[in-house]
């Protein structure tokens, strides 16, 4: 199968951290679903900031500081716009998906939840849409109840509907793309499902924004945690998506300067959404960097990328698949660009030290859904996982050097 509609060397050729070699051969990067590399552009967006505006934000009166203030206002205009948001008070900046999706189970959470309310948490879920889930319950008495899923790494959406009609279900906690099988869920139909029951829905959408068109109002979702450096912006940066009405209504989940209106020390009264959320000096640059992948992401179309994606991931199954005793897990119906499998004579920590020798890159090990490794009965996985740079030269270096582990280990 030929990849999608896409010119790969020109885009390619925007990635500096592509072109250099690993233990003596060309790099062939395959940890996407880790983090992507960055383009020029988004390199270049990040030095300006500090050579040219560098000052904080918000409250300087000087023109660096007015410089700043309107690049990262504009930046959260930029990804209001791009997920479809309403407002741009709807987009609150964070630190990534991790400090989002922590954000809501505290700040929602802690002021929502009670004793024998329920919070339905997906079994492919991330830690990070499970753990802060289990802290907010263990302070308010609340339950979390894992969501099924099936052989094929797809959510049970029977047992969901049923479970739903019982009652006591206060929020659906689910992730848009798996990153251990690359699922796509449907996160209409569950934001329907919840809703018809007055739960709320909360997406991890950590791989969803570089591998799908996201609206998050088509979705009907309340809330949606994204990060930027696996859509090709930097590190330590990302956002929350929350309804207005919902943000209005919650408390601070951290507290200091930038996010109050007045203190005395009688009372503080704090600002409104999204300042409220943002204490203390914000990745200025960052979001600067964020914004600059949007539009990278705009550019080179993010439809095209992924129909690029998939195809690579679906030869590299197949490409796979030929090797005895090599499984691959999950076969969702609807996928993005990731693969992960097991042999039967290596530990994928095995196959990832081999890969590495021949200059692949991959990611193995729990990926951070150990709930879904108990699920699939495996401790690990080696997972391939494919970006808009990749090409079929890449899939067959990864064939290449899986022969050369089952080579070895055999």
């Amino acid at each position: 199968m030929e990849p999608g509609t896409l010119d790969v060397s020109s885009t390619r050729a925007e990635f500096p951290a592509l072109h250099q070699s690993v233990s003596g051969v060309p790099l062939t990067y395959l940890d996407n679903a880790a983090t992507t590399q960055k383009p020029q552009s988004v390199i270049d967006s990040v030095d300006e900031f500090y050579e040219q505006d560098n000052a904080n934000v918000h409250r300087g009166v000087h023109q660096l500081s007015q410089r700043a203030t309107k690049a990262y206002e504009d930046a959260r205009a930029a990804l209001a716009n791009w997920i479809g948001a309403a407002s741009d008070a709807e987009v609150v900046f964070t630190k990534g998906c991790t400090e989002g999706l922590n954000l809501v189970a505290a700040s929602w959470g802690g002021s929502n939840l009670q004793g024998n309310d329920t919070v339905l948490v997906s079994t492919m879920e991330h830690h990070s849409n499970i753990v802060p889930w289990q802290m907010t319950a263990e302070r308010t008495g609340a339950k979390v109840e894992p969501i099924p899923i099936t052989d094929a790494v797809e959510l049970d959406l029977e047992w969901l509907a049923a479970r739903l009609a019982k009652g006591g279900v206060k929020a659906v906690a689910v992730k848009s793309v798996c990153n251990v099988s690359g699922t796509v869920n449907p996160i209409k139909e569950v934001a329907r499902l919840a809703h018809e029951h007055g739960a709320l829905i909360v997406v991890d959408a950590a791989q969803g924004l570089a591998h799908q068109k996201v609206s998050v109002q088509d979705w009907d979702a309340d809330f949606v945690a994204f990060t930027a450096h696996k859509a090709y912006g930097p590190m330590g940066i990302g956002a929350l998506y929350g309804r207005k009405a919902l943000l209005e209504n919650m408390p601070p989940y951290q507290t200091g300067g930038g996010m109050v209106r007045g203190v005395t020390f009688e009372k503080t009264n704090f600002a409104e959404p999204p300042e409220r959320f943002e204490a203390g000096t914000p990745n200025v640059a960052g979001a600067i960097g964020f914004a600059t992948a949007i539009d990278f992401l705009e550019r080179v179309g993010v439809e095209a990328m992924a129909r690029h994606e998939n195809c690579l991931a679906k030869l590299a199954e197949e490409r796979l698949s030929e090797i005895p005793g090599l499984k691959i897990h999950g076969k969702a119906k609807h996928k993005a660009g990731i693969v992960s499998f097991t042999m039967t004579e290596a530990h994928p920590h095995d196959v990832g030290t081999v890969l590495d020798q021949y200059g692949v890159a991959v990611r193995t090990g729990h990926h951070c859904c150990m709930p879904l490794m108990a699920r699939l009965g495996v401790p690990a996985t080696t997972r391939a996982s494919f970006a808009c740079y990749n090409n079929t030269t890449d899939v067959e270096n990864l064939f290449n050097a899986v022969i050369k582990v089952k080579e070895l280990f055999g």
